[in-house]
């Protein structure tokens, strides 16, 4: 390995807003919201605020999946949250969510409204609400959200770090990019291993273990995410992910989650905004 690099940390680091990369324009060291806009409210007692990337698509599934198996208090209307235009830092929002990432449910069902913010928080909180994809069973409840927290703890660097430093950093580098490509590489070799011996990733039962890992991992070996990353990481050798992802993929309820809160790719797998059911057909 070659190291070109210059570069000599200050004593005291500072902000340099002119940083370049992809999200440059919305990253900030400080919190808060930076303009007053209070967030709408639909007709549904779960209204989500997000956007259809990996953490996105978590909350979008649960809840068609929920849906699917006739939890009609599972219906929701989806609002879109345009992360690149910096609607996160809206007031709304941030009272919401004081982290500023999507995605964000306001639960109002009850008599006093209930935020949950944090994908894995929120995959939890409506699992345990309709009593699905969350075993009640001490050993395998604990086995499934020892993989939720997981991937909560896994795919920052998977994202943040491979996916930043590949396709989005404003130049190319050796070290980072060989990294983060070793740590992801480790991490599908966890998952491979384990679904060689069990079919979903917590046991036998679909869970939100599988909800949670799918939109990253299985979006990674579909060849979805940070262009060519897939040849470039080989995840043709992760023979039980790739049968993992192709079972998931064609679950119907999978299929509509993706859609919700999509703005890009093919204009049939796009929905901005969903407040109905029928929005989907």
């Amino acid at each position: 390995m070659t190291d070109s690099s210059t570069y000599v940390p200050p004593r005291v680091w500072t902000w340099e807003t002119e940083s370049g990369g992809t999200f440059a324009s919305i990253n900030r060291p400080v919190a808060g919201a930076t303009h007053d806009k209070e967030l709408p409210i639909g007709k549904h007692p779960l209204q989500l605020y997000s956007l259809a990337t990996p953490n996105g698509q978590k909350v979008t599934i649960l809840l068609e999946e929920l849906l699917a198996l006739g939890h009609t208090g599972a219906e929701y209307d989806a609002w879109l949250i345009k992360i690149g235009d910096g609607d996160q830092f809206g007031s709304g929002f941030v009272a919401v969510n004081p982290n500023s990432k999507i995605p964000a449910l306001m639960d109002r069902s009850g008599a006093t409204p209930i935020r949950v913010f944090e994908s894995g928080a929120i995959l939890q909180y409506l699992a345990e609400k309709f009593g699905a994809f969350l075993p009640t069973e001490p050993a395998a409840r604990a086995e499934c959200l020892s993989w939720l927290f997981w991937q909560m703890g896994s795919a920052p660097y998977l994202g943040g770090g491979f996916g930043h430093f590949y396709a989005y950093a404003p130049s190319k580098m050796e070290y980072p990019i060989n990294r983060f490509a070793m740590e992801t590489k480790r991490q599908l070799d966890v998952l491979d291993k384990r679904l060689a011996v069990s079919e979903y990733i917590a046991g036998d039962e679909y869970s939100i273990a599988d909800i949670a890992i799918w939109p990253w991992y299985g979006g990674l070996v579909k060849g979805r995410l940070y262009g060519d990353s897939a040849e470039f990481l080989s995840v043709h050798e992760y023979k039980h992910v790739q049968r993992w992802a192709d079972a998931i993929d064609a679950r119907p309820a999978v299929q509509r989650g993706r859609r919700v809160n999509r703005v890009s790719g093919e204009p049939h797998e796009q929905l901005a905004e969903r407040h109905d059911a029928s929005d989907l057909d």
